[in-house]
């Protein structure tokens, strides 16, 4: 379906809101609700929405780790095991 067609006014939206939510289900594809001609707000379904922000998630994640690297806040993994594995023994001595 193109752009275009997942534009829809609010009025459209008010009139039809249980089939438009069934075909966000259906269809997978955010919709642009419009009022008085301009875009205010876009409406999609659960599934779109948790998958979109675990995607957010895992950006900022990402940009977080490589702002540390530049600013050199980073171990070797060589030197993080080892002292995970001193930990994970410590750990196992205790009653």
């Amino acid at each position: 379906m193109t752009r275009a067609a997942r534009i829809k006014p609010i009025s459209y939206f008010k009139a039809n809101a249980a089939e438009i939510i069934q075909e966000l289900n259906e269809v997978g594809e955010p919709m642009i609700i419009t009022q008085n001609g301009e875009a205010k707000a876009v409406i999609q379904d659960i599934i779109s929405y948790e998958q979109t922000q675990e995607t957010l998630a895992l950006l900022k994640i990402l940009a977080l780790a490589e702002r540390n690297i530049e600013e050199g806040r980073y171990r070797p993994a060589k030197e993080v095991f080892r002292d995970l594995r001193k930990r994970l023994k410590a750990t196992k001595k205790r009653p």
